[in-house]
């Protein structure tokens, strides 16, 4: 590997860009987790019921899933950087319009453009990363990914220690005003040039350079199904703990499910190289795990579940993005864009069928059918182990080699 170039970018806050990025990553997952913790209240104070509640998650959702196929080649065009200060003023815009009004149909609209802004800001994010530092971009994703953990981690805490002070679930879009005004001064501040050198041969370390449809497809599978997962846990864990467990610790489980995801991810980073494996083993591990949660009467087993579950969820989207880059070839923006919008499906389609389900036929049952959709994931999974073998792409080049 060749030696690591430091360029100097514009702007006052040259070298920092990396943790700017972050930022932003950290700032979409305290909005996710923190708008997942607020759904409940947000039910209440809109009078929805459960399948209401599916829906207006899915809002967001939807957008998250029209963001890379709308603005990824306008940002292309663009440029990251300018494209990167413009939805950050959009995300700043939608957070203050949610926070002064009541109505619903203007709350449903800022839900939409935050979930637009924040699905393009993660994709075009990944992409300035890699860009600026292609040399150690590999292994900063899966530190970048874990902020979105952290983020979602650390804002369901904040939201019931808001409410717990009588403070309204609007406090929320205060938070995410501020930090979408903090990262806009950063970017502005950092600017968006290389900070390290391209070494000769990296394009060879990808794989044939080849664009494998195929490929990315199934992982676009993964990924669907388990940010659909992940989304339907998440939106509904609290409602299990208060209507179903007669818990007061909803709230405290999602942290509890986004904590445990930070050293996961971290870890999956660092061992990049048994990415197939880990995420095989995850996939297979969530239906088992969620099974047993859905039938558990006592709050301190479920949330004690929250554990495993949390792991297992955490490897699988940085162990996804390792996969996808020796399919990509050198298209890795319209790869990264067809997995982001997989992500959306799946976040629109499992969240709204959680919703009906528990309607229907209880929380319980509509849990644990989410996490048996999980097992098609495992299926897409061998599939594409199946294309490496006969792609003769080697994983092992991709974790170590990356280090700065």
């Amino acid at each position: 590997m060749g030696k690591t170039v430091r360029k100097r970018g514009t702007g006052v806050g040259a070298d920092i860009l990396w943790i700017v990025l972050f930022l932003i990553v950290f700032i979409n997952g305290f909005e996710a987790g923190g708008y997942q913790a607020s759904l409940w209240s947000i039910g209440q104070h809109y009078n929805l019921s459960d399948a209401s509640k599916g829906l207006f998650a899915s809002v967001e959702l939807f957008a998250t899933m029209l963001a890379p196929i709308l603005l990824g080649r306008w940002a292309d065009r663009t440029g990251k950087g300018k494209s990167i200060l413009i939805l950050l003023c959009l995300q700043l815009l939608s957070a203050t319009i949610i926070f002064v009004s009541s109505l619903q149909p203007i709350f449903l609209a800022g839900i939409f453009f935050l979930g637009l802004t924040t699905s393009a800001l993660q994709f075009i994010s990944i992409a300035a990363l890699a860009d600026a530092y292609p040399v150690s971009g590999k292994r900063k994703i899966g530190y970048m990914t874990s902020m979105y953990a952290l983020g979602a981690l650390v804002s369901p805490l904040i939201v019931s220690l808001y409410l717990r002070l009588g403070l309204g679930w609007r406090t929320l879009f205060v938070f995410l005003a501020l930090g979408s005004a903090a990262a806009l001064i950063g970017v502005r501040r950092s600017g968006d040039a290389a900070r390290e050198a391209r070494p000769g041969g990296t394009e060879e370390t990808t794989g044939s350079g080849h664009f494998m449809l195929s490929g990315i497809l199934l992982l676009c599978v993964v990924m669907c199904v388990y940010v659909g997962f992940e989304n339907g846990f998440a939106f509904f864990v609290d409602t299990l703990f208060t209507d179903v467990l007669k818990a007061s610790g909803g709230k405290y489980a999602l942290s509890l499910f986004w904590a445990v995801m930070i050293p996961s991810r971290v870890l999956t980073g660092r061992f990049s190289r048994y990415a197939r494996r880990i995420l095989l083993a995850a996939t297979l591990a969530i239906p088992c795990v969620t099974v047993a949660a859905a039938s558990l009467s006592d709050s301190r087993l479920v949330m004690l579940l929250c554990v495993p579950l949390g792991l297992a969820s955490g490897a699988i989207y940085p162990c996804s993005l390792t996969m996808l880059l020796p399919f990509a070839g050198k298209r890795t923006a319209t790869a990264t864009g067809m997995i982001t919008t997989a992500t959306g499906i799946g976040g629109v389609a499992f969240t709204a069928f959680t919703g009906f389900a528990a309607e229907l036929w209880g929380i319980r049952v509509a849990m644990a059918s989410l996490g048996g959709f999980v097992l098609l994931s495992a299926l897409a999974v061998l599939g594409a182990e199946n294309l490496y073998r006969k792609a003769g792409f080697d994983l092992n080049q991709s974790s170590d080699a990356d280090e700065t």
